[in-house]
């Protein structure tokens, strides 16, 4: 309660735009309540800190993009953070195909990608032409900073420690809404 946050009141052209033409399935009641109460922390001017558990294939993702979405819709940029490259790759490409035909890029930033395309991603990121980032620790290195970070979604989070996952809010001035997604209940 005593930490600010960002104040992302708006549900505009992307999600909307997602919603309407991309989601690739309805939503469940569940689904609905979640986003609506993820909506309501996001335009609190709070930083939103919360934890979304969900049995495997529940539709996390699908909650968590939608919440990227919002932070895209008020100018800021969005980061999804998974402990292993396999899952993050998977995240990758899984939302690549949900925002397929939508004007959104997303970028996957693990230790393997090198050279030529991290610049292009760490210089993307500083311009904010990268809006949604999705990768391992890779993210939380010191050469990785955003224009504008405004929401953090994290998977697995107990496979992270609480000093990682602080240093994603330090790569702002004001910390970013947080989304921790598990599987474990």
């Amino acid at each position: 309660k005593e930490e600010r946050g960002f104040y992302l009141p708006r549900v505009g052209e992307k999600f909307n735009t997602f919603y309407t033409n991309y989601l690739p399935f309805p939503l469940t009641e569940a689904q609905k309540r979640v986003i609506k109460e993820i909506r309501k922390d996001m335009g609190s001017g709070r930083q939103m800190n919360r934890l979304l558990q969900g049995d495997v294939g529940s539709g996390k993702t699908l909650v968590a993009l939608m919440s990227m979405l919002i932070a895209l819709d008020n100018g800021y940029q969005a980061c999804m953070m998974a402990p292993t490259e396999i899952l993050a790759a998977q995240h990758f490409e899984t939302i690549r195909q949900m925002l397929f035909g939508m004007n959104v890029r997303v970028e996957l930033l693990m230790g393997s990608v090198k050279g030529k395309k991290r610049e292009e991603i760490l210089k993307g990121l500083l311009t904010g032409e990268v809006q949604i980032l999705i990768g391992t620790h890779a993210v939380l290195e010191d050469t990785v900073n955003f224009s504008s970070l405004g929401m953090v979604v994290i998977d697995e989070q107990h496979r992270f420690g609480v000093a990682q996952r602080a240093k994603l809010w330090a790569k702002n001035v004001c910390p970013p809404h947080v989304l921790v997604m598990t599987a474990t209940p």
